[in-house]
């Protein structure tokens, strides 16, 4: 008599191993990303200050270049909490949505990095 009518699913355990396999995933991809995006934030951001310093630089030039760099870089942690978030709303427990978003951090921090590497084989 004491069941209320609803069914409380309980999710297994997780093991220890796989614990742990999740949260060398999440710091294994969060420092690689993190690397590769170091190095466009560094020479991005130095550009940014040469041309809003630089003397003959447009106005345009001064606003958007900076701006655009700044969206490049923070496109993948945007991304990245995107995917947490979503992880978190479909209930998944913490490390399991921490892993999701440090693979999509890991994915989308190519983007700046091969954007670097256009800019480099392309210029003159």
């Amino acid at each position: 008599m004491g069941q209320s009518g609803t069914t409380e699913v309980r999710r297994p355990e997780r093991t220890r191993a796989e614990r742990l396999t999740q949260g060398l995933i999440v710091a294994v991809a969060s420092v690689l990303s993190l690397g590769l995006l170091a190095g466009p934030a560094v020479v991005f951001g130095t550009t940014a200050w040469h041309l809003v310093t630089g003397p003959g630089t447009a106005a345009f030039s001064r606003i958007a270049a900076p701006t655009i760099f700044l969206a490049l870089l923070a496109l993948p942690l945007v991304l990245a909490r995107v995917a947490f978030r979503s992880g978190r709303g479909k209930g998944q427990e913490r490390l399991t949505a921490a892993v999701a978003a440090a693979l999509t951090l890991l994915g989308t921090s190519v983007v700046p990095f091969a954007a670097l590497f256009l800019i480099f084989v392309h210029a003159d």
